[in-house]
């Protein structure tokens, strides 16, 4: 299945905070197993909560963001995919701007999540489903196609590609558990 966030229409935030783009998601029998989404975040605000389920979320424009509550900080660093738990209640304050950010929430009693960040060069997926998303440059799949900047593929089958023209590419990988 083909990802484009350019076809995909951006809706607000709850708290306003934002705007985002479902760009996929999975469910079985009414249970949401794993959601992906590309969201712009504008200013300082509370953090979505999803209880119950974990978050990958990663910088892909913009100088990142701090996430601060329930005594935890993290920082999102661009390109860097920071994993966490859903529920926790977080405050987020821009770093130097607004900033987009790729995020994966998946529940973690039907699947495990994996994430990297490939940057030029070969690039290869393995068993399980993944999940391609092209941050910058270009991405050849070969008979599966070509990607640019803010899209890519959802497949099963293990494939690999080129990835080109300064090219950084987010791989994520369910597997059940």
């Amino acid at each position: 299945m083909r990802l484009s966030a350019k076809e995909s229409v951006p809706v607000p935030w709850k708290n306003g905070g934002g705007t985002t783009r479902e760009l996929s998601h999975r469910s079985e029998l009414g249970q949401m197993i794993w959601r992906l989404s590309l969201a712009d975040i504008s200013r300082d605000g509370p953090f979505s909560a999803f209880p119950r389920l974990c978050r990958i979320h990663t910088i892909v424009t913009g100088r990142g963001l701090s996430l601060v509550g329930g005594g935890v900080t993290f920082l999102a660093k661009p390109f860097q995919p920071l994993m966490f738990d859903g529920a926790l209640q977080l405050d987020a304050e821009l770093v130097d701007g607004a900033c987009q950010a790729f995020n994966v929430i998946y529940n973690p009693d039907l699947v495990q999540a994996e994430a990297e960040v490939s940057s030029a060069g070969p690039i290869r997926t393995e068993k399980g489903e993944n999940v391609l998303f092209v941050l910058t440059g270009e991405l050849d799949l070969g008979a599966l196609g070509r990607f640019s900047k803010h899209e890519g593929l959802i497949m099963e089958d293990p494939a690999s590609g080129q990835v080109s023209n300064g090219g950084m590419v987010l791989q994520i990988c369910f597997t059940p558990v």
